[in-house]
């Protein structure tokens, strides 16, 4: 990146309340582990087998904000969470005893990061963060003035107290980020769903990029860059593919077999990616379509507006410099 924003707690403290939108205030973010902790209770009293109710007593029923946006698609209910968690008790052990603590500790960076964040995009509210465990299938989400991130699927992926660290300051900016993104407009999303999904991700992965100094997905990054024309030829033509197959209607997003394959390349395949392929490769391309369009922008502030808003993401792509990469010919 040519453009690195970091700013130290002293800069944070610096941030005066006047200029600060509605929100967290970046130079006291927390983050909140209540539930976390609650879940924790409920797994040691049952020696890391706990039943459905249990889990249902003890950790969804009174749950606060966090576990609340964490239930549909991630935890879903006590029966699947039993079941994962009986399926994965180690990496729940792991997570409580390794990653819980170490999240716990990082407000600082937390700060670091929100403050990166407000120099960036003061108008922006900045979201409450609470860590939860879930399914086992996510590692953040982001509902209205929250960010949730799941602690099991996070430690699962970093062996080393840096890595586990490195991996939440990605998550801390990614989820904000999201936070301030709207759900593109049907006929925006049914027009491209490949390209708009990927600059929604890969905007958010730009922006955690920019404030924390970091490659998000540097393993992803490495494999893309050293395939780089398999993974744009792919690209062009899924975009095509998907758009043939997807529909939008009372059910959601719907995708047809050729495009529900084609999609499992690109998007929401955490864990069951196709074989010899990163997950959720769309990430990458869509990173690097948003920071084609910044780097080629006048207004880097209003380039940066516009991908959080994507109104138009076909005009994004082809400000980016990578249309032709991007598209078949």
């Amino acid at each position: 990146m040519k453009k690195t924003i970091l700013l130290s707690a002293l800069a944070v403290m610096a941030v005066s309340a006047p200029s600060l939108a509605q929100g967290v205030d970046p130079a006291t973010a927390e983050i909140r582990s209540e539930d976390a902790h609650r879940f924790a209770a409920v797994f040691d009293a049952a020696n890391g087998t706990p039943t459905a109710e249990q889990l249902q007593a003890g950790y969804l029923d009174g749950a606060g904000r966090g576990v609340e946006i964490f239930t549909p698609g991630r935890i879903e209910n006590a029966d699947r969470l039993a079941a994962t968690v009986a399926a994965n008790v180690e990496a729940y052990r792991r997570a409580i005893e390794v990653c819980l603590p170490i999240a716990e500790a990082m407000n600082d960076e937390l700060r670091d990061i929100y403050a990166g964040i407000h120099t960036l995009l003061p108008e922006a509210e900045l979201p409450e963060i609470y860590v939860v465990f879930g399914g086992g299938n996510s590692g953040g989400t982001a509902g209205a003035g929250a960010q949730v991130l799941g602690l099991e699927v996070i430690c699962a992926n970093a062996e080393t107290e840096d890595e586990i660290r490195r991996t939440f300051r990605k998550f801390f900016a990614h989820e904000t980020v999201h936070t301030f993104q709207s759900w593109p407009e049907s006929d925006v999303l049914a027009a491209d769903p490949l390209l708009a999904i990927a600059l929604m991700e890969g905007t958010a992965d730009f922006v955690a990029g920019l404030v924390t100094g970091e490659v998000p997905g540097a393993e992803r990054d490495a494999w893309a860059r050293a395939n780089e024309d398999l993974v744009w030829q792919h690209f062009a033509e899924d975009r095509i593919t998907i758009r043939g197959g997807f529909t939008i209607g009372e059910n959601g997003m719907q995708h047809s077999d050729a495009a529900r394959d084609a999609a499992n390349r690109w998007y929401w395949n955490y864990g069951r990616a196709p074989e010899g392929w990163p997950y959720e490769m769309a990430y990458w391309t869509g990173r690097m379509i948003a920071e084609g369009y910044y780097e080629n922008a006048g207004d880097r502030d209003q380039a940066l507006r516009d991908l959080i808003a994507l109104e138009d993401p076909a005009a994004i792509l082809a400000a980016s410099g990578l249309e032709d990469r991007a598209t078949l010919d």
